[in-house]
């Protein structure tokens, strides 16, 4: 409410310049709860009136909200409401243009557009399991049966493929599924993931660059924070998701167990951006190449000890992987 985002504009005071903010334009509250519109003389209204509680004159990231159905997407950028945003930007009110959603599909077709620079999804190793269609509010009160989580959603990576493509950064929501990855009553796989495993998770991810986590005391702000502080052990979620009620064989997570490497490849950088480069071979994306060349070792230099494969606890064949990517990237 109003009296959140005026303590925010008090925080901000004197350090602005030090902090990126997302503001959504399309987010209005109605007793007490949020709803979302489309119509310009609101959402104008309504951003006016976030710029004066936060007391700045500009929003890092405007972000569309909650794009996530066919008549969500036609609502954003078939109407008036995508030429307001698009003037926001143009006048300086926003810096940058994000969306919000929570459905694959629709999110990559929103990525597609060319008009974002920013995505925030939500992403977690449950979600991603889980089918497009499949509605997360269910997920998140624990009403899916386990057998509702199968192996890695291909539409879901492929959006996550699509934005590094695309150069279209995401920013995760739901990041501990409302809490229910950290219980063992609730949490999907035979036990319970730790907060810092859940942010590493998305943190791997292709084209994520920063994890939400939901807070509501300062211990949590803590226990978020001291993911810095903590070994590569500690923050490994492998093990965890690998005994989920799912199959995950063959799929790298970009774990990095395979490693140490003798050949000092850096084995998750390298299948991430060849996973990149195989949805369009024929078009791969000159930042792709720029990545893969820039890697201190690449594919080229693999001595096919298979050390890699014996470690990795998803069976993925990294040394057929490796052949690829000499194949597409070349020597």
């Amino acid at each position: 409410g109003t009296a959140v985002r005026e303590n925010i504009g008090r925080a901000l005071k004197g350090r602005r310049d030090k902090v990126l903010i997302q503001g959504h334009i399309g987010s209005v509250e109605k007793g007490d709860q949020y709803h979302r519109t489309r119509d310009v003389a609101v959402c104008r209204q309504y951003f006016e009136n976030l710029l004066r509680s936060l007391k700045t004159d500009y929003i890092d990231f405007g972000m569309m909200f909650f794009i996530d159905t066919e008549e969500d997407y036609k609502g954003a950028f078939e109407t008036e409401y995508i030429d307001y945003v698009l003037k926001l930007k143009e006048e300086g009110k926003i810096r940058a243009i994000g969306a919000s959603s929570h459905n694959p599909k629709t999110a990559a077709k929103v990525v597609e557009t060319g008009v974002i620079d920013l995505l925030m999804f939500a992403l977690n190793p449950a979600y991603d399991m889980l089918a497009s269609d499949t509605a997360l509010e269910d997920a998140m009160e624990g009403k899916l049966d386990p057998s509702e989580y199968q192996t890695i959603n291909p539409e879901r990576y492929h959006l996550y493929q699509l934005c590094e493509s695309r150069s279209v950064a995401i920013t995760t929501m739901k990041t501990l599924g409302a809490g229910k990855l950290l219980s063992p009553d609730f949490s999907p796989f035979q036990k319970p993931l730790t907060v810092a495993q859940c942010i590493h998770y998305a943190l791997t991810r292709p084209a994520v660059v920063s994890t939400l986590i939901g807070c509501s005391t300062r211990e949590h702000v803590l226990e978020a924070v001291n993911y810095l502080n903590l070994s590569d052990e500690e923050r490994d979620f492998s093990e965890t998701i690998k005994a989920g009620r799912g199959s995950l064989s063959g799929q790298c997570m970009y774990c990095n167990h395979c490693l140490p490497c003798p050949a000092e490849i850096d084995i998750a950088a390298t299948l991430r951006l060849l996973d990149i480069a195989s949805l369009d071979t024929g078009n791969i994306p000159e930042g792709v190449r720029r990545q893969y060349s820039a890697l201190e070792n690449t594919a080229a230099a693999c001595i096919e000890c298979g050390n890699c494969e014996e470690r990795c606890p998803f069976d993925v064949p990294v040394m057929e992987h490796m052949h690829r990517a000499v194949e597409l990237f070349g020597s």
